[in-house]
């Protein structure tokens, strides 16, 4: 392969990375704007639109390179961007600004990571592989889990209103008299829903053609590509909220988020890639002689959010050296990834 060949695969890899971040912010923009001129409640678009929005670098990615019969950019894909958003992302804010946490906010979607995680790391072991009948088990849990935390939130927010003596209907005059957020024209919401989308599936295909092309000439496989530098690139979403937390003071939104997100990754992204295209554990690199997925990336999957789950739920804070222990974790496995 020439010089050219390894520029050109390089800077397409970026240019698909570019794509996915800017596709999602319009998409994002553009299917909220709608849903509000729908008069589809806030709840419901933050449980939905947004949350689905911020996910869909790694939905088009996975199903993409599932498609294309690339499993283990797939595979690859989810799996790193749980370790990169723990151990990493999470890491950061933690070392940064330990924050308290609230129990009552993470037992749910906990329950749900951990629940969800137990039955991949099933399939992964006992078929090493995972089948079209497991990626719509992944859906429904993502459907079960949109759909409690919609109405537990809603359930929140009218007993919210009741202890405050406030109306469930409409505002009070002196609030809707209060400023409200600018809404952008409808062409222009329907612009950006519709060239986000468009610009999420190019950038999701560049990356996987690239990135295919990159595992290649740097002499690792595409797992380790989608594991690390994808992984990477499409947790931008959860880096720039946990940045935002940290500006403002709220960490323990990021902690939230991140845990929020790393369910996504498990139940929408590999549940629609593998449903759409079934696949295989990767099986380009041993450790001891047995796959190294099911013996470094699953059970540190696990690892890293005990470390990060358990004391916030037990103490309800998160601690500086809890960050720092991720932080030495999500090095050590990116090395092992390259040099190993």
């Amino acid at each position: 392969m020439t010089t050219w060949e390894i520029i050109k695969a390089v800077l397409l890899f970026l240019l698909g990375f570019a794509c996915l971040i800017k596709g999602g912010d319009w998409f994002v923009d553009g299917a909220s704007g709608i849903a509000k001129r729908l008069h589809i409640p806030e709840i419901i678009i933050g449980a939905t639109v947004v949350a689905i929005g911020t996910t869909l670098p790694e939905v088009m990615v996975s199903s993409s390179a599932a498609v294309k019969g690339s499993g283990d950019i797939a595979y690859g894909n989810a799996l790193g961007s749980i370790i990169c958003n723990t151990s990493l992302i999470a890491a950061l804010t933690m070392a940064i600004r330990p924050s308290k946490t609230e129990r009552k906010n993470l037992i749910l979607p906990v329950c749900f990571f951990f629940g969800a995680m137990l039955f991949y790391a099933f399939n992964a072991y006992a078929f090493g592989a995972f089948s079209r009948i497991s990626g719509i088990v992944l859906l429904l849990i993502f459907a079960a889990y949109t759909a409690v935390i919609i109405v537990t939130q809603m359930k929140a927010q009218k007993q919210a209103a009741a202890v405050a003596g406030e109306p469930l209907t409409a505002p009070e005059p002196e609030e809707e008299a209060q400023p409200k957020e600018k809404q952008l024209p409808l062409w222009k919401e329907i612009v950006f829903l519709i060239v986000g989308a468009a610009l999420i599936a190019l950038g999701a295909n560049l990356l996987v053609d690239n990135g295919t092309i990159l595992a290649k000439i740097i002499g690792v496989p595409e797992s380790v590509i989608a594991l690390t530098f994808v992984a990477l690139g499409t947790s931008r979403p959860e880096l720039v909220t946990a940045v935002t937390s940290l500006i403002k003071g709220h960490s323990a939104l990021s902690l939230g988020n991140i845990i929020g997100a790393n369910l996504f990754n498990l139940v929408l992204v590999s549940g629609l890639s593998t449903t759409l295209s079934p696949y295989q554990i990767p099986a380009g690199k041993t450790v001891f002689g047995m796959n190294a997925s099911l013996v470094v990336d699953i059970p540190l999957c696990f690892l890293v959010m005990l470390i990060l789950t358990l004391p916030a739920l037990k103490r309800q804070k998160v601690s500086r050296v809890q960050g720092i222990v991720l932080l030495a974790i999500y090095v050590s496995y990116t090395i092992f990834q390259f040099v190993l």
